[in-house]
């Protein structure tokens, strides 16, 4: 299970058991907000993209959307999300849980800046109704992060 591998991996970190299982969804923006009693742009979402064949995730603020100008100038590609059906096989956690916490090896993961307004931030911990609340500095640190990166609107 997902879960377990984000777990497992924190775990290494000193802070598996900061996490948070709730009892409601946490599987979109909003619900996790609401399940979390925060606002919505503290969520921490990661979304997952094909850069030519590799995967990367990109952890952005939940109230972000990406712009396409941005992300080709950084990734020097046209934004490509992974398909529903590839997420899990490819990245590790099902839709609604995937975050940069025991993921498949060689994953590259980049952090928005739009999460360096928050003091903390809440990601998802591998399933549909967990999180975890970081500072996006130590967000950083855990999700060995390649770079902050500015590929929102």
């Amino acid at each position: 299970m997902a879960i377990e591998q984000a777990r497992e991996y924190l775990k290494a970190w000193g802070c598996a058991d900061q996490i948070i299982e709730l009892e409601h969804s946490s599987a979109t923006v909003a619900l996790a907000a609401k399940a979390l009693g925060t606002e919505e742009a503290r969520i921490a979402k990661t979304l997952s993209f094909w850069v030519q064949d590799q995967p990367v995730l990109v952890v952005t603020a939940g109230d972000q959307k990406i712009d396409n100008a941005k992300y080709k100038a950084f990734f020097h590609v046209k934004a490509k999300m992974l398909s529903y059906e590839e997420v899990e096989p490819v990245i590790g956690h099902p839709i609604g849980g995937v975050c940069p916490f025991g993921i498949h090896p060689g994953i590259p993961v980049y952090l928005d800046e739009s999460l360096q307004r928050f003091e903390t931030v809440f990601p998802a911990c591998g399933s549909g109704n967990s999180a975890i609340e970081l500072t996006p500095d130590r967000l950083y640190e855990i999700a060995q992060a390649q770079a902050w990166i500015n590929v929102c609107k």
